[in-house]
């Protein structure tokens, strides 16, 4: 029997805040006045996506600033949102998987189907799910990525990475690392364990999860933040990353560093990432228009190519127009026309959607993943 999640309010808080500690409290935006506000967009959103690559040409067009509160992490973003004051933000970015709690908590506004571009999205991307309530829209997908194996290509041969098992490879004890979030991290785990759902699992499934995972601690050479992740591959200290994709080697390969992300037999899993208009928005009709903006052809070339961390689109003329423009990073990241791409994969069933667990809490997820890092 399938254990209910409990979405209200006080249990949305308390889940929140579990990660959240006083690091997520400690630089908050200023308060903002109603005049300034006519002026400014405030959004909440992973690092990069206000910065001038993405937001520059939005800001000129509507006479504004865009500006941000980065986070790392859904349960870091829930922790800012319960403890801001009301209007703090106009648009979140959030995780796909996050979207129903910030709803149930009454977080985001109801927006009009009509506003956005969903025509010229891929048909698997026009209803995604969690992000309507029956007809009614609440969050507009921009972007998504796959995550799998990232490896040094000069320290670990592709032979060794087409299977999760190779994190368990003695040649590679002290050199995997965990990019340091729980559900990336128990999804793939989930999935080389044979799970075709990885976070709808029974009690005795998740408990062999777990013990696998327990298996996996003593090749772990260190559990690290954006940051970290970035630092500890390109310098060589990790060989083979559980958690993350191209979302990460994408970047490091601009730089010229041997890394790579490939989806192994087991599949892999899929992030995405979409925008919520908050409750007491100070600038809602601003809000809308950006997310017109970077779901117009023009903005998802650029979200594809973020100088944070690239991204898959789904938008079908965005395609058309990275094929047109910059066809060599269309072929880099699988979107490409007419021949095999990522949406293959998607179809072939090799990718699933990361989630919130289904049989589990949230915070079961949590709770055993401190204790495994603390193994």
């Amino acid at each position: 029997m399938k254990k209910s999640i409990d979405l209200s309010r006080r249990t949305f808080i308390k889940t929140s805040s579990i990660l959240a500690g006083t690091a997520a409290l400690s630089s908050f935006l200023p308060m903002r006045s109603f005049a300034a506000a006519e002026k400014e967009l405030v959004i909440l959103a992973w690092a990069g996506h206000a910065e001038p690559d993405i937001v520059a040409d939005f800001e000129r067009q509507y006479g504004v600033k865009v500006r941000a509160k980065y986070y790392t992490g859904g349960d870091n973003m829930l922790g800012l949102i319960s403890q801001s004051p009301p209007g703090t933000f106009d648009l979140i970015l959030s995780d796909a998987e996050y979207v129903q709690q910030l709803n149930a908590a009454e977080y985001i506004e109801r927006l009009d189907p009509a506003d956005y571009p969903f025509d010229d999205f891929y048909p698997e991307f026009q209803h995604f799910p969690g992000h309507w309530k029956g007809d009614e829209l609440y969050s507009v997908l921009i972007r998504f990525g796959f995550l799998g194996i990232a490896y040094n290509t000069l320290l670990v041969p592709e032979t060794k990475v087409r299977s999760y098992s190779a994190f368990w490879d003695e040649s590679l004890k002290g050199k995997v690392g965990h990019f340091d979030w729980h559900l990336p991290n128990l999804g793939q785990i989930s999935l080389a364990n044979g799970n075709t759902r990885p976070y709808d699992i029974d009690a005795s499934h998740w408990q062999s999860v777990k013990q696998k995972m327990m298996t996996l601690r003593p090749q772990i050479g260190g559990f690290f933040d954006y940051g970290g992740t970035f630092s500890s591959l390109k310098n060589g200290q990790i060989h083979a990353m559980c958690g993350i994709g191209d979302w990460i080697t994408g970047v490091l390969q601009r730089s010229g560093a041997p890394l790579k992300t490939v989806v192994p037999e087991e599949g892999g899993l899929q992030w995405t990432e979409s925008y919520c208009i908050a409750k007491n928005a100070h600038s809602p009709e601003l809000a809308k228009k950006f997310i017109q903006y970077i779901t117009s052809p023009e903005g998802q070339v650029k979200s594809a190519k973020m100088a944070a961390y690239p991204a898959l689109i789904p938008n079908k003329r965005g395609w058309e127009l990275l094929n047109k423009t910059d066809p060599a990073e269309a072929k880099r990241q699988g979107m490409v026309l007419g021949q095999h791409n990522v949406m293959d994969d998607i179809r072939a069933g090799r990718i699933k959607y990361r989630e919130l667990p289904v049989q589990q809490s949230l915070e079961d997820w949590n709770d055993f993943w401190s204790e495994y890092k603390g193994a």
